[in-house]
């Protein structure tokens, strides 16, 4: 009676809580015999513009249309040759059907198709554009979102490809190992995260410490412990600074030096604080790594401190931080579907923002922001200074080769009143953060404040 009873209770758990996720989940395979009965619905911007739809011929067959082609490949994803994007993640939305049910009766009577239902996005056509354009035809990723809900407005990963034509480009994509143009590298991909790493390396130092004021170092454009030497770049002599000023010129010395003095099992702690090695809220993410520990050496140590060694992090990670930090050491679940409405319009399901974890306190949230207000305008992101809203952010130089060559990154926010937007910015061998990646940032900006 007692098992009996514990089934019965987990039955109704089941259906209640958690039956939803599972027949909804991308790895449930029952979900594409739903296609014999029902017609693909749509997937549409927040703007309404449709990013995705089915044609159906007079001859009954089916055609997956992608009318912007390629500049929402990685994120609206494909339906062929397997599933990627909203159309996995939202498959069983897309190929279940609210129509009156009468008519779904008389379409199964008549071996005819009830119409799907539409799926309306986060993502902004417009924000989208501007994120892909500026982007241009560099390699690299870039991911925007509203840090109060979590709602994605734009996710471009590049190298791309155009869905329209994945059937017949399938296997040359595959076996493509020079582009990986089917890697989402906003979520997916893994890079060195350079200077943006200093905001970890900022926060253990505040809970070590209690406090940035106090703190004072000179720097000299280089520092050496253990026959190993780190160097600002261009070895810039940045001199005597305090905290707020050694984290706006990115000064390496400094926070080499810092990193030294927290050690690495500190570290190492904040960073997992901030889902290192941790699971993140995406459907499809590569974990973040952070190898750091006690036993590491004194060089390891000191490339860590500054976003170098062997730490790799995705874009989407850094933009959450950057949200975290926006909203007062809360990240929200990160979503891409903002309402399921009917053929006739019915809305049939709404997403309700969640917070996912507290990062930190909003005391540390607020400190951060002060020292990302700093690099925006005194530091390294100067060029978005001075605009009819306010940015906070925080350049990187990620070196990933023996040439020094590096990757540039920007994270950050901009506020006007209510309206607060994040973003995470990498581009592929681009130079230092505010030559490649601190432009599309403020392309991006321009577009969301003088558009929405």
């Amino acid at each position: 009676m007692l098992i009996f009873l514990c089934l019965a209770a987990y039955l109704v758990y089941f259906h209640v809580r958690v039956s939803d996720e599972f027949v909804s989940s991308p790895y449930n395979t029952r979900q594409d015999t739903f296609a014999d009965r029902v017609v693909r619905g749509r997937i549409l911007s927040t703007e309404g513009e449709e990013l995705a739809r089915t044609n159906v011929y007079e001859d009954g067959t089916e055609e997956r249309i992608y009318p912007y082609s390629n500049i929402f490949a990685h994120v609206v994803g494909f339906d062929s040759n397997g599933k990627s994007g909203l159309e996995s993640e939202a498959n069983f939305r897309l190929l279940t059907s609210h129509e009156f049910f009468i008519d779904q009766m008389k379409n199964q009577m008549f071996g005819g198709k009830s119409q799907g239902d539409d799926v309306i996005s986060s993502l902004s056509t417009q924000l989208q554009m501007s994120a892909y354009y500026s982007l241009g035809d560099r390699r690299g990723a870039v991911i925007v979102m509203e840090p109060s809900t979590g709602r994605i407005l734009a996710m471009v990963s590049k190298p791309d490809f155009d869905p329209n034509y994945m059937r017949q480009n399938y296997q040359y994509l595959v076996a493509d190992e020079n582009d990986s143009s089917l890697l989402n590298r906003a979520t997916n991909g893994a890079y060195p995260p350079g200077s943006t790493f200093k905001l970890v390396t900022a926060l253990d130092y505040y809970r070590q410490k209690g406090t940035f004021e106090g703190y004072n170092y000179i720097c000299e454009g280089t520092i050496t412990k253990d026959s190993h030497t780190i160097r600002c770049y261009n070895s810039i002599v940045h001199g005597q600074e305090d905290f707020y000023r050694a984290f706006a010129n990115s000064c390496n010395c400094s926070f080499a030096d810092i990193g030294l003095n927290l050690g690495a099992g500190s570290l190492r702690s904040t960073a997992e604080d901030l889902l290192f090695n941790k699971k993140l809220p995406f459907e499809s993410y590569k974990t973040s790594i952070f190898s750091l520990n006690s036993r590491s050496p004194v060089a390891l140590t000191m490339q860590t401190a500054i976003g170098q060694g062997n730490t790799l992090v995705s874009p989407a990670h850094m933009c959450l931080l950057a949200c975290a930090v926006a909203n007062g050491g809360r990240i929200m679940k990160p979503t891409l579907v903002d309402r399921v409405v009917s053929a006739s319009g019915e809305v049939v399901r709404s997403t309700t923002p969640t917070e996912y974890k507290r990062l930190f306190s909003e005391n540390e949230a607020n400190l951060l922001e002060k020292l990302m207000l700093g690099v925006v305008q005194n530091g390294t992101a100067s060029a978005l200074s001075g605009r009819s809203y306010q940015v906070y952010g925080k350049t990187g130089s990620a070196e990933f080769d023996e040439n020094g060559s590096s990757h540039s990154w920007f994270i950050g926010y901009g506020r006007q009143g209510e309206k607060e937007v994040a973003m995470a910015i990498i581009v592929e061998n681009g130079g230092t953060g505010s030559e490649s990646a601190v432009p599309i940032a403020s392309e991006i900006l321009e577009s969301y404040y003088n558009n929405f």
